[in-house]
């Protein structure tokens, strides 16, 4: 039983990350239940599955032309850069703190998804500089690193918030997957965290939901797809809080 309640969570993890590109965070407590891995094992088996969510996701979306490559490339470069260092420091962190910042952070980043926006001139086609851009890709990449919980879970609500098209944020955040999960697994090759018999049917249930969670991105409007995300990070946030304090 334990078994089917791993994968089906596994299933739902999939399609919210093709969905809104979020949804990892879900996978680390997943583990940590029906599978009683520590967090540190949880953390490191969950963050080396998103690396194929990453690449099946990045893929469907690319194929469908609604990755923005000028967006995507700097934020990919800057989650590469500061994943390692993340993945280093969180074994370093107690768990119960590192909990309540990302918490925290969630709970920030919903609730100024929800508020209503000001149109900006240009609307959808508003520019950021490269720096900007990096470091939405650092702090990302850190945030993977460090809570195992894929890279998305950061980018995708910095993106809204800084409000790019929700389409793009998603499809960035497919990409960033890749370069913080490749990035943060080599830093946590050295401490045999990694559960690899395990993230063999965690990672196939994960794939099949991503299949179905990209065509919902796609047919979806914006304005649900935002919605989607702003809740997910407002739960999630909860859920951590309620664990913690449990």
């Amino acid at each position: 039983m334990a078994t089917l309640l791993l994968l089906g969570s596994c299933l739902v993890v999939g399609i919210f990350i093709g969905a809104v590109g979020i949804g990892g965070v879900l996978l680390v407590p997943a583990l940590m239940v029906f599978s009683q891995l520590s967090v540190h094992q949880a953390a490191a088996t969950a963050l080396f599955s998103f690396f194929f969510t990453g690449l099946l996701g990045a893929w469907l979306f690319a194929r469908r032309g609604t990755i923005a490559w000028k967006v995507a490339g700097p934020v990919c470069a800057g989650a590469f850069a500061l994943s390692y260092a993340g993945a280093t420091a969180g074994v370093r962190i107690q768990a119960t703190i590192l909990m309540w910042i990302i918490a925290a952070i969630l709970l920030f980043a919903g609730l100024y998804i929800m508020l209503p926006k000001t149109q900006v001139p240009g609307g959808k086609d508003k520019r950021y500089g490269a720096g900007t851009l990096l470091g939405i890709g650092a702090a990302s990449g850190f945030g993977a690193g460090i809570s195992g919980a894929g890279g998305p879970l950061f980018s995708v609500p910095l993106m809204l918030a800084l409000q790019f098209d929700p389409l793009v944020a998603v499809g960035t955040g497919q990409v960033v997957q890749i370069a913080s999960s490749f990035s943060g697994s080599l830093s946590n090759l050295s401490s045999g965290a990694i559960q690899y018999a395990l993230a063999l049917p965690v990672t196939l249930a994960e794939l099949i939901g991503v299949l179905a969670g990209v065509r919902i991105a796609h047919a979806a409007p914006g304005n649900y797809l935002r919605s989607a995300a702003a809740t997910l990070c407002i739960v999630s946030a909860a859920g951590m809080v309620a664990k913690t304090v449990s």
